[in-house]
């Protein structure tokens, strides 16, 4: 008989895990039918949001607040230390017992934020499908001037996230497509940070990543082209959902790489405040395919790199500084944001080589760069490109 010894397990403590909201809710039309599940989580809610997402939300929510203390805030327009100073004062002269955050990416930050801060329950409830922010147990910091500073850890996701599709309609096209961006940085990002990790939940963020890229590979033509259809909910889900998953599973290592530290870098530049999270996510995908090239030099990121720009040629995502109207950006501007992405902590540094703020501006520079054999990467090998083998599309 086989004698089995076993032996004792060292004393362990891994990072606790804010996988997901406790609930999700979606569907079309679901704002009015909320009361049961406010009132759960507290009688006296302040609703925090932009100064269009409020008026846009909270008449559709009306039957679901007639027996609430409600009190209603703009958070903007940013997520800044001043603006959740403010928000404090109004949630202690309201005597706030529930948080729900109404509107994009800063405002869902800004409530999430602060009801950490405040010990307080926190409703999301996304007006776009821009970012994954309404999943998250994440807040991104900026300064007053719009600039990224520091993000801030949760110790648990939402209470409850609300997804209505009748709300994300009615955002523009844009929003959508930069939520697009934004997700797809999920497996660029997750691959080259932890693809070799021999954890089972890492694994499983970095598989949820490349499922991801490929749904929105395969159904973003068709949810543009048929608003508000089955594929346009797919992409929805997809960009607002699924994205939040891998970082949850995975941590912040598959959250954000490169791309989202050239997204960090840029916001420190006046002139890109006009473009969106996710817009600049997708430029910063392409340049950390570059500095790939340019670091190891592999062939895998430069093929990635191409189809990437046939795939953001055809739905219209940003491909280079000037199309997200840097074009005319001074050398001084250009190497601010890549000394920012470049800083002490920076999330540039889960790369598997090193990187210099020189090496940054020359991939920055250089995003739509062609390559020997960019000519053979076609229309029909894009199409293909969401059944390839992981190993064919990226290292």
């Amino acid at each position: 008989m086989l004698e089995i010894i076993a032996e004792p397990m060292p004393s362990l403590t891994l990072p606790a895990l804010a996988i997901a909201p406790a609930r999700v809710i979606r569907g079309a039309g679901i704002l009015a039918t909320l009361a049961d599940e406010l009132t759960r989580l507290g009688r006296r809610p302040l609703l925090v949001g932009g100064q269009r997402s409020l008026p846009k939300v909270v008449p559709e929510l009306a039957p679901c607040l007639e027996k609430l203390a409600v009190e209603q805030a703009v958070y903007g327009p940013d997520c800044s230390e001043t603006s959740l100073a403010r928000l404090h004062e109004i949630v202690a002269s309201h005597q706030a017992d529930l948080i729900v955050g109404i509107g994009g990416g800063k405002a869902l930050d800004t409530a999430k934020l602060l009801a950490h801060q405040a010990h307080l329950p926190i409703v999301t409830i996304a007006t776009s499908a821009a970012t994954c922010a309404a999943w998250t147990a994440l807040s991104n910091i900026y300064s007053e001037a719009g600039a990224f500073l520091y993000d801030v850890a949760l110790d648990r996701g939402p209470d409850l996230l609300v997804l209505d599709y009748d709300v994300i309609q009615t955002a523009p096209q844009r929003t959508l497509i930069a939520g697009i961006g934004d997700a797809l940085a999920k497996w660029y990002e997750a691959s080259v940070s932890s693809g070799h990790s021999e954890q089972s939940l890492v694994i499983a963020a970095v598989q949820q990543a490349r499922v991801l890229r490929d749904i929105l590979f395969q159904k973003t033509p068709q949810a543009l082209a048929e608003w508000g259809g089955t594929a346009w909910c797919d992409v929805v889900d997809a960009s607002v959902l699924l994205a939040g998953v891998v970082g949850g599973l995975g941590g912040a290592q598959c959250r954000t790489v490169a791309a989202h530290a050239v997204h960090n870098g840029l916001t420190h530049v006046a002139a890109s405040h006009g473009t969106l999270h996710g817009e600049k996510v997708a430029y910063g995908i392409l340049v950390q395919l570059r500095l790939e090239e340019m670091g190891p030099k592999t062939s895998l990121a430069a093929t990635a790199r191409q189809q990437l720009l046939q795939f953001y040629d055809r739905i219209g995502l940003p491909q280079s500084l000037d199309d997200l109207g840097l074009g005319q950006m001074s050398l001084a501007d250009l190497r601010q944001a890549a000394t920012v992405a470049c800083r002490d902590g920076s999330d540039i540094y889960r790369l598997p080589f090193s990187v210099t703020p020189d090496a940054l501006m020359a991939a920055m520079v250089s995003s739509t760069a062609a390559t020997p054999w960019a000519s053979k990467t076609n229309a029909s090998q894009l199409d293909d490109l969401s059944h390839s083998p992981q190993e064919e599309v990226s290292p």
